[in-house]
C-alpha cells in the first residue's frame, strides 16, 4: 500500500519542508510520537535516533512525527522545540496537523492506533511495516535489513496489551 503523504502544520531539525515523495529511493522510518508519551520518551524516540545512527543516511531516512491527540496545550510547538533540544534529537520533525476530529491528520491517514507508532516506508513509498508501542531492535533491524537487500518487509503490527485509554511505559492508545 503506497503511503499517504505527511500532512504537516510546521518542521523542526529541517531547512526545507520534507516530501515522502520526496524521499524514494530510501527507506523511510516515521516515528510517531507525544512529549509527555512515556512509551515514547523510552522506547520509541531513542530507537529512531539508533536507527538514525547506524544506517546511512543516503539509505534510510528518520523522521519523527509529533501527533498530538491529548493535552493539547502542553504540547505546543514552543514546548517541542525545548524537548528536541533537551533530548537532543536531531533527525527532522513535523507537527501532525489537527485535522477536524479528535485525530491529527497523519495519524488518522495512517490508522495509527496511539504513540509511539513506528511506520517503515520501503524505497517505492510503500508501506513495509506498521508498529504501535515498543518495538524489537532485532525485529527493526531484520525489517530494514530486508529493505536495503531489495526484498520486501511484512507488513505488521506489533503485539500489544492494550491500556484503557492510558498512557504508561509501552504506549498512549487513542
Amino acid at each position: 500500500m503506497q503511503a499517504p503523504e505527511l500532512q504537516v502544520s510546521e518542521w523542526f531539525n529541517t531547512n526545507e519542508d520534507l516530501r515522502l515523495s520526496d524521499l524514494k529511493g530510501k527507506a523511510v522510518l516515521i516515528e510517531a510520537f507525544q512529549m509527555l508519551c512515556p512509551g515514547c520518551v523510552m522506547h520509541g524516540i531513542p530507537l529512531a535516533q539508533k536507527v538514525q545512527r547506524h544506517f546511512p543516511s543516503d539509505k534510510v531516512a528518520v523522521i519523527g512525527l509529533h501527533t498530538v491527540f491529548e493535552h493539547h496545550d502542553a504540547m505546543t510547538p514552543v514546548s517541542l522545540k525545548a524537548f528536541l533540544h533537551e533530548y537532543r534529537i536531531t533527525f527532522p520533525v513535523a507537527v501532525d496537523t489537527q485535522g477536524a476530529g479528535p485525530l491529527p491528520e497523519t495519524m488518522s491517514a495512517f490508522g495509527m492506533r496511539g504513540t509511539p507508532s513506528l511506520i517503515l516506508l520501503d524505497q517505492a513509498g510503500r508501506i513495509a511495516a506498521h508498529h504501535f508501542g515498543q518495538v524489537s531492535e532485532l525485529q527493526l533491524g531484520a525489517e530494514i535489513g530486508y529493505l536495503l537487500a531489495g526484498r520486501a518487509a511484512s507488513t505488521t503490527t506489533s503485539p500489544r496489551t492494550e491500556v484503557s485509554g492510558r498512557c504508561d511505559d509501552s504506549g498512549c492508545p487513542v
